[in-house]
């Protein structure tokens, strides 16, 4: 594996530990696509910091149990602000 992407892995799993972030947050922060951020966390980086993998997967689980509570939400806050004409 190329040394650029492994240093990627790590810093994307990081990222995602300390700012709680999402796969989609990842992916913008990063410049990379969301399937990057997936196989960087839970594929090569496995293979580079397993310890640092698992506690990055936690963060990703706990934000996809989330996500439709984030969906109801943003969508609540669409129909809150739009004007009926």
């Amino acid at each position: 594996m190329k040394d650029y992407i492994e240093k990627r892995a790590v810093n994307i799993a990081n990222y995602i530990i300390d700012h709680n972030a999402t796969v989609r947050q990842t992916a913008e922060r990063f410049g990379v696509s969301k399937s990057t951020v997936h196989k960087d966390v839970a594929e090569r980086l496995l293979y580079i910091n397993p310890h640092l993998a698992s506690e990055a997967r936690k963060v990703l689980d706990l934000n996809k149990s989330e996500r439709h509570i984030r969906g109801g939400l943003a969508t609540r806050e669409k129909y809150l602000h739009q004007h009926h004409v």
